[in-house]
Order: structure tokens, then sequence, then C-alpha cells
């Protein structure tokens, strides 16, 4: 199904606040929304039919987010997941990102910041699905590192890097200009550019993930600086 309207989106969560405005906004944007307070009900639903996309909350009673990530990963390897996370769940958002999700959000969140997350899912899902083949002028090579700016994909030395949407976001800032420091702030404003509430620990934390999962296929992989005081430089190692 191509993205935007008519894409269907499971919104699980056990805050009615949540359900409720973030499901609205879904719908506006013209998303078939189905809304469940917890993990088992939306399991039993996907039994039947496995969503376009999923929004997905990590504390829930009954059946919580990690497990159900798990879960859905069994069906369907290509589903787009974002969980919705509160601050000082650090390591259950890390465990959710090996997991299989595609990108987290942090309580409270923008909803424009989600919207735009959810299109570029979406578009990412579409492009690989019709198997569009890649356009030149989508490219950008720095060195051995292809982006890809259309699908949000990266290779390094031809090995695909599974990079969350804010990874390639931050990495893509990096990139662009080879040797030039960027600040947290800046690299904020490129990963997250709709929402007020992400704090420069959290860069920190996207960064280090990168450089891990440079180190996965390249264990010699140190194109990525950290300059103290100031922010992160990008250099062709």
């Amino acid at each position: 199904m191509a993205a935007g309207t008519g894409s269907s989106i499971a919104l699980i969560d056990d805050e009615e606040n949540i359900l409720e405005t973030v499901g609205y906004a879904l719908a506006r944007e013209g998303y078939a929304v189905a809304k469940y307070s917890d993990g088992v009900a939306a399991w039993a639903a996907f039994q039947d039919r496995v969503p376009d996309l999923i929004v997905l909350d990590i504390m829930m009673p009954r059946m919580d987010g990690l497990e159900l990530c798990r879960r859905v990963r069994s069906l369907s390897e290509e589903v787009p997941i974002i969980f919705l996370t509160s601050r000082d769940e650090e390591f259950d958002r890390v465990l959710g990102l090996e997991l299989g999700a595609d990108d987290y959000l942090c309580k409270p969140f923008s909803t424009r910041e989600l919207l735009a997350r959810v299109k570029v899912l979406l578009r990412r899902l579409a492009l690989i699905r019709e198997r569009v083949p890649q356009s030149a002028e989508n490219l950008l090579d720095v060195g051995l590192l292809r982006l890809d700016l259309q699908r949000y994909l990266a290779t390094w030395r031809s090995a695909p890097l599974p990079l969350t949407v804010t990874e390639f976001m931050i990495l893509r800032a990096l990139v662009r200009h080879p040797g030039h420091v960027k600040s947290r702030r800046q690299l904020m404003e490129e990963g997250y550019p709709h929402d007020a509430y992400v704090s420069e620990r959290t860069i920190d934390s996207h960064i280090k993930r990168v450089r891990r999962k440079f180190a996965e296929v390249d264990p010699d992989f140190a194109g990525i600086e950290t300059v103290h005081g100031l922010g992160y430089r990008y250099h062709e190692p």
C-alpha cells in the first residue's frame, strides 16, 4: 500500500489521552486508525491482519510493548514500528530497537514530530514494496558511505547499516559537511525538526548507537569524532 491516505495504523497505549489526541491527529491525516489500550488486544487483532504501521507504548498492562514488538516481528519484518517511551526508560528503549523497532519518541512528544516520522516510514515502506529503483540524484556518497535520501537507508562498504529514521537523519547531517563540527543542538534540529522536548543526552545516545552499528559491519570504523565541548564531526576514515 502506498504511503498516505488509507494506510492502516495501529495505535497502542494505555493512556486514554494519547489514544484520543494521537488517534485524532492520525485520522485527520487520512490514516485508518485502530486503537488498543493493551498489547493483548492488539496482538489478537494482528492475527487477522498486520497494519501498515504500528505506534506502540512500551509500558502497558497485560502485555508490554517489548513483548508485542517481538511477536509482531515473528509475523512481519517490514511493518514499521515506532515506540513511545518515557525519558527514564533508556534500557527498554535500546532493547526495543534491538528487537526491531524502527524509531522512538520520548513522552511528552510533539504530535507534528510523530506525524513526520509516520510519513517517512510509510514512504520508505512503499518504495521498498514497490521496488522503485534507486535514483542517482537521491544518493549521497561520502567515501565508502552511501545514503539513499529517498528510502532513508545507508550502506558502508556496500554492507547495510540498520539505522532508524532518527539515526539516519543525524548521520546525514554529519556527513553532508565532512570535517565540520556539528553541535548537539544542530543535530537535535536535524534529527527531531518538529520536537521541542529532545535533550542533548538523547543525541549522545543516538551517536553511540550509530557508532555501534558501523562497528558491527566494520570493527575499524572511526569516522565519527567527539569534539569535546562542541559536538561531533564526521571525517572519511
